[in-house]
């Protein structure tokens, strides 16, 4: 059994000590706005917050983030849409086909509560491990600093 604080409420878990957050987060948790893309933490479709801190779930045991962190994933952002990068991707007309919008959400908002206005270079460095395969990279930068107006 595994106690984990997943979108501040505290669940208590039966899961093997080995798997990935990833996969405790969508199968056991139910909550699958966060994504499967690679396995590798190499193209952020998994990234949730812990603490704050954006993190590749898809390689991360679930261990590792038992005690006492906070995680974070696209639905606990905000309930209703309401967060200011979730309105910003609508706004902008961010995604294609989505896939990747949940992870690029993810480090989004991560960057924005450490640089609440960020730079170009500021936005490519934080984003630089989300993939797009649909190459709407443009439309993200237009959302990071809509979002970063809406604050």
């Amino acid at each position: 059994m595994l106690t984990l604080n997943i979108n501040g409420k505290d669940q208590t878990l039966d899961v093997p000590a080995d798997m990935p957050l990833l996969w405790v987060l969508r199968d056991v948790a139910h909550l699958t706005g966060t994504k499967f893309g690679c396995g590798m933490a190499q193209c952020g479709a998994c990234t949730v917050h812990v603490d704050g801190a954006p993190l590749r779930s898809c390689i991360t045991p679930a261990t590792v983030v038992a005690h006492g962190q906070k995680i974070v994933t696209i639905e606990g952002l905000s309930t209703d849409g309401s967060h200011p990068v979730q309105k910003a991707w609508a706004e902008i007309d961010v995604v294609q086909c989505g896939y990747c919008q949940s992870g690029q959400i993810m480090s989004a908002a991560a960057l924005l509560a450490k640089i609440p206005t960020p730079t170009d270079s500021d936005i490519d460095q934080a984003l630089s491990g989300n993939i797009c395969r649909c190459g709407t990279y443009p439309r993200i930068r237009a959302a990071v600093k809509r979002a970063a107006e809406l604050g």
